[in-house]
């Protein structure tokens, strides 16, 4: 993958804030290795900071745990308890990019997932949906996909093997909002 000036994509340089009405932050995990149980996380704070070339460009995200959705309450709540996720010690997951890479409409992120007090590396594939202006806010609005996936225990989030899959799935569907 090449390294591209933000031109390639029609975004204005500065802030680019997260519109959470059309962002969503979703998983899914292997429930007895027989079947996937989907969720999200419905409290996502993220911003894009465009630069003049990718390498000067840089995206940061804070997911709050505690907004967990499973479509089960029950399950949410057994999962956010001290024997599993531990919300109270690991109230947050925050993303940084490190290195932006690729051209067109596909791209590479790289960067650092932090849950609790574990840091890893994480490299999301991204697909850049285009930008149009919102009829609602006459703001730009640039849409992106961004999917990987990352080992429950490189974080320290071994609870229930067997019942719950090692491996998590992430799809992040983000709209950002053009500086104002």
């Amino acid at each position: 993958m090449t390294t591209e000036t933000t031109a390639a994509l029609p975004l204005t340089g500065g802030r680019w804030e997260i519109d959470p009405y059309h962002s969503s932050a979703g998983f899914t995990i292997r429930h007895l290795g027989i079947s996937k149980v989907r969720g999200a996380f419905t409290r996502v704070d993220a911003e894009l900071n465009v630069g003049e070339t990718l390498e000067t460009s840089s995206i940061t995200a804070t997911v709050d745990i505690s907004s967990i959705d499973t479509g089960n309450a029950d399950r949410d709540a057994h999962v956010l308890a001290p024997d599993m996720l531990d919300v109270a010690r690991r109230p947050a997951m925050t993303f940084r990019s490190t290195r932006i890479t690729g051209e067109g409409m596909d791209y590479s992120l790289e960067g650092e997932l932090t849950i609790g007090d574990v840091t890893r590396p994480v490299t999301l594939e991204v697909e850049f949906g285009g930008i149009e202006e919102s009829v609602i806010d006459q703001r730009r609005h640039a849409g992106f996909e961004a999917r990987g996936s990352i080992r429950r225990s490189d974080f320290g989030l071994g609870f229930a093997p067997g019942i719950l899959g090692d491996a998590v799935q992430i799809v992040l569907d983000v709209q950002f909002m053009a500086p104002g």
